[in-house]
């Protein structure tokens, strides 16, 4: 990158090194963060921005809370990993306290969102031939067009963007793709060889996309007809972002398999998970399975405080609360640039008629940090502690930048 002129000198010599040693895979937008405090990040120049983007919601309880930050320091002074050769005793309570919140039987941690997406097709895949009787090596997964479930080899495999697959080939075999919010084009992908349909509840990634009202309750009754496992991607969804603990649970669906990352630590450590039955979750045996830093015992006591942050706070209530409204007033918004807002809770799109980055660029002078996904669409996800005040100001805005003054 060359160097801007505009930038102030310290902001400048900080893109320059990061340009100079660093791998170029992402295109973050010209500001250097030092600190950030619940919904409010403070640049190296001392300029504050109000984040609209909650680190793609990994910061859903806000940034560097309190409770979070002592629960990690307080543990990180006694044991911060053991691996799981030994047992430890923040672990079988973070699995308790999990299991119980969201209703599930057993659990199995990891560290990153796509370890734990790896994890759930793993779980389907040996289900699949112990469970349903799937001829060896020839299990296979639905998935739906313009899925983001990470970027592992196998996950870009079935990944229908070209930018997260070309020159990474050759492919993972054994997925089959299909139409997102299309209960008929499910039921007509499944054969003898299924073992799952892998969904995200909102396709968040591709542009904050909403499915048919009522789909993923029919993917479900139909799943369980058909003896497949219904796995839900809840990375970006899940902990309150859209007013439930589970975008599922706006259908009242209670998945088979549920993934979980991000705000499962309250983006204080990397920290995931996958939660389903104990009938589920018994074809993994010792050995079957595993890794040298998940459930270690820091990211445990961080996962414990930041759910129990999300639960005192009442912050899934407050997701629901705020987002209805901050949506009706996006979609009041007079543009010309503006084709659809869309959302749930504190997840929102603005799908533009043009490329959104320039728009980011000057909300981002403005005071107002958000991102563009798929090119056309603004992405809108604050920390769930964000008040009424600090959306009625970004609302302005938005007006303002999407008003083209």
């Amino acid at each position: 990158m060359a160097h801007d002129e505009n930038l102030p000198a310290t902001t400048q010599h900080f893109i320059d090194l990061e340009e100079q040693f660093g791998a170029h895979n992402y295109k973050p937008l010209p500001v250097v963060i030092r600190e950030a405090r619940g919904a409010w990040m403070t640049d190296v120049e001392g300029k504050r921005y109000l984040d609209c983007l909650g680190a793609y919601s990994a910061v859903n309880q806000g940034h560097c809370h309190p409770r979070i930050v002592a629960a990690l320091v307080e543990q990180a002074q006694r044991v911060t990993l053991t691996s799981r050769a030994f047992r430890n005793d923040q672990l079988p309570l973070f699995e308790q306290e999990l299991c119980s919140l969201l209703g599930y039987e057993r659990m199995l941690p990891m560290n990153s969102g796509a370890e734990a997406v790896e994890t759930a097709i793993k779980l389907a895949r040996r289900w699949g031939y112990q469970q349903r009787g799937i001829p060896d090596g020839q299990a296979e997964i639905i998935v739906c067009d313009n899925n983001f479930h990470g970027r592992t080899t196998t996950i870009i495999s079935f990944s229908s963007d070209p930018l997260y697959r070309d020159g990474f080939g050759p492919y993972t075999p054994g997925f089959v793709s299909i139409p997102f919010g299309d209960v008929a084009a499910l039921e007509a992908a499944i054969t003898p060889r299924t073992c799952a349909f892998l969904v995200e509840p909102i396709q968040a990634e591709a542009g904050i996309l909403m499915p048919p009202d009522g789909y993923l309750a029919a993917a479900a009754k139909l799943c369980k007809e058909r003896g497949v496992l219904l796995i839900a991607d809840e990375i970006q969804t899940g902990l309150g972002r859209t007013g439930y603990l589970l975008a599922s649970q706006h259908e009242r669906v209670l998945p088979d398999v549920v993934v979980l990352g991000k705000a499962l630590s309250g983006g204080a450590y990397p920290v995931s998970a996958v939660l389903s039955s104990s009938e589920v979750m018994s074809v993994f045996a010792p050995g079957s399975h595993g890794s040298t830093f998940g459930g270690n015992p820091l990211a445990c006591a961080v996962s414990r405080a930041a759910l129990a942050v999300l639960r005192d706070e009442e912050l899934c209530q407050k997701s629901a609360t705020l987002g209805g409204p901050l949506l009706a007033r996006l979609r009041a918004i007079q543009s010309p640039y503006v084709r659809e807002v869309r959302g749930r809770g504190l997840l929102i799109g603005i799908e533009l008629d043009r490329p959104a980055r320039p728009f980011c660029e000057s909300l981002a002078r403005r005071g107002v940090l958000c991102k563009e996904t798929h090119d056309m669409v603004l992405r809108i996800a604050p920390p769930l502690v964000v008040s009424s005040a600090d959306l009625d100001w970004a609302v302005e805005q938005f007006a303002a930048v999407l008003a083209g003054s």
